[in-house]
């Protein structure tokens, strides 16, 4: 192509990111090149530019780079090799890396590859340009009717929360109670796809009152006003005795106490939230639930994006987004951590 485009990019660690002119990339074989129609900004993005330089040199990215890994868009050009896509179409881009060719990659576990820690956005260039490259056929999703304005956020927050639902599921029979700590980006998407996949009553837990409100309107039965003394009684006494499923995308001290106090037998808990809380002191027998699982992940399999994508295109869950033009993108982020967005942030180049 011989162009160039404005990218926004880390420079320096520990340092706000820049907009820098770079060269669009010609894609090689098997490659694709993106038009990006919209990336959605995610709070990791923050914690990636002020990383210490020690830590990500450590993982393996090199500086400079081009933030965002919620990517979507249109096809601008394919590398030789590439036969079953086209020019103009709609697609998304997987978020989190996976080699595809090793035990877990080829069982579809993919979330737990080895090779996920340098990727697209997070170490390599990713989305928040114009053009964004693709290195293999396997890290595309069509998109079929779904707006690529709109689908970024499915690629991460939506696969990363459907990737916390399916675990629970088998917990999860009509009756049942699930609870979600945090109604934010993640836990808005986890309301909408409890309601979507089960027959369980849904709580939403957080502070901030609109995120309640909206939690209601995504469906949540029940909202309560965040974590305090009372909230694990409170919730094991609307469970009948405990309740069967947490799903925690806070992650402090305080969600991550309650959260195991409030399940049943057999309940299970799960970590998202990257809070950086500590297990409850003293002995981790009682603490647990009695015959149940706690777990926690970072990333998605390639099976959870495709599961929310059929869900939203089937109009089972939607996708709201605060749209922002791409010299707009640092007021995006401040807004997302002031927690002052409705839904994710969605950059959409100039």
């Amino acid at each position: 192509m011989n162009e160039t485009m404005t990218a926004y990019r880390i420079v320096q660690w520990e340092q706000s990111p820049q907009f820098m002119e770079v060269p669009v990339a010609e894609p090689g074989p098997g490659e694709i090149l993106l038009e990006v129609a919209g990336n959605g900004l995610c709070h990791s993005d923050v914690g990636m530019w002020q990383m210490p330089g020690a830590i990500g040199e450590a993982i393996g990215w090199q500086l400079p780079f081009t933030l965002g890994h919620e990517v979507a868009g249109r096809i601008a050009a394919l590398g030789t090799g590439v036969d079953d896509l086209a020019v103009g179409d709609g697609v998304a881009a997987i978020s989190p890396t996976s080699c595809g060719r090793c035990a877990v990659c080829v069982r579809g576990r993919d979330a737990r590859c080895d090779h996920g820690l340098v990727g697209r956005g997070y170490g390599r260039d990713g989305g928040l340009a114009r053009y964004v490259l693709v290195g293999s056929r396997r890290e595309i999703l069509p998109l079929g009717d779904l707006d690529p304005v709109l689908a970024g956020p499915l690629t991460d927050a939506g696969a990363t929360s459907q990737h916390a639902v399916r675990k629970v599921l088998p917990q999860l029979a009509p009756g049942a109670v699930a609870v979600v700590l945090g109604a934010g980006g993640l836990g808005s998407f986890a309301v909408q796809l409890l309601r979507a996949q089960s027959g369980a009553t849904v709580v939403a837990v957080d502070p901030n009152p609109a995120r309640r409100t909206y939690a209601t309107e995504l469906g949540a039965h029940h909202v309560v006003d965040g974590v305090d003394a009372d909230t694990a009684g409170d919730l094991r006494a609307l469970g009948g005795g405990g309740v069967d499923v947490v799903l925690d995308f806070v992650g402090v001290d305080t969600t991550i106490a309650a959260g195991l106090a409030m399940l049943r037998a057999g309940g299970a808990y799960g970590l998202i939230g990257a809070g950086q809380g500590s297990a409850p002191k003293g002995p981790l027998m009682g603490r647990l639930p009695h015959d149940g699982m706690a777990f926690t992940f970072q990333r998605s399999d390639i099976a959870d994006a495709l599961d929310v994508m059929a869900l939203a295109e089937a109009g089972a869950i939607r996708v709201d987004v605060d749209l922002y033009p791409l010299d707009r993108v640092a007021e995006a982020y401040v807004d997302m951590e002031a927690g002052r967005l409705r839904g994710r942030a969605v950059v959409i180049p100039s």
